[in-house]
């Protein structure tokens, strides 16, 4: 129950969530489509994006967000809600939450205008999901910023872990116990070490191989690698490619 379980719940529902969404809009599966605008209110003549005072209206192939939401929690938290009452049940549910609403909270409006001559008298606007890029790297900043927990009395509830520290709200990832160490191989926990790994030499992030390589420091090695290069397209239809060798400067933990 660490924090990079909670990170991996939280993108796979966000995934899951994503994928059955951008299906629908697709119209690759027979049970939805595009999002439904009938039952909409309609804009606001002085708000989002005819603020302008240019008029507007819903129409084009909106993503229908909610399906996939649903679908992902009917896949996601079907094993986790016969346990409930357990913390790791109630941690998961809750980082399953958190990935599909960093899709469902950020959908943004794209918009299409009509007119003569290149005019805007009208726009077409729509709701789309934001980019899967973009939702994993907003689940990076939760993970970097995860909250440890622990049950609560009654069974059904999460404390934060000491003292002064806010209560974590539906977007933020939970975890309740500490990490392995992760630079030595552990077969109980799975971590293959980081000893071999690529590690950039310049970076002060954690590609960077001060951190990677847990302070054990790194070796430079050459590489030769063979790559495709001068493709040429033949008609019709194949690509045919030489192979270059190419020298690489590696750095690696030692």
């Amino acid at each position: 129950d660490i924090r990079e379980t909670a990170f991996v719940y939280a993108i796979t529902a966000a995934g899951v969530s994503h994928a059955i969404t951008q299906a629908c809009s697709m119209g690759e599966l027979l049970q939805c489509g595009c999002e439904l605008t009938r039952s909409r209110a309609p804009p606001a003549p002085t708000a989002g994006p005819g603020a302008d005072g240019t008029a507007w209206e819903w129409g084009g192939c909106g993503d229908d967000v909610q399906f996939g939401y649903e679908k992902s929690q009917q896949f996601m938290d079907a094993k986790s809600k016969k346990g409930k009452n357990d913390i790791r049940a109630l941690i998961d549910l809750h980082n399953n939450e958190a990935g599909r609403l960093a899709v469902r909270s950020y959908m943004r409006t794209e918009c299409k205008c009509h007119g003569l001559s290149g005019s805007c008298t009208l726009r077409t606007c729509w709701r789309k999901m934001p980019h899967f890029r973009e939702v994993g790297d907003r689940l990076l900043e939760r993970f970097n910023g995860a909250f440890k927990v622990m049950g609560g009395n009654d069974g059904k509830t999460l404390i934060p872990v000491g003292d002064n520290i806010k209560p974590p709200d539906k977007q933020d990832l939970i975890y309740s116990a500490d990490s392995p160490d992760f630079c030595s191989a552990n077969r109980k926990t799975g971590s293959l070490g980081t000893r071999g790994r690529v590690c950039n030499s310049t970076a002060m992030d954690t590609s960077g191989c001060d951190l990677l390589c847990c302070g054990r420091g790194h070796r430079d090695e050459t590489v030769v690698l063979e790559e495709n290069c001068l493709c040429r397209f033949h008609w019709c239809c194949v690509v045919q490619c030489r192979k270059c060798s190419v020298r690489q400067e590696l750095s690696l933990c030692v």
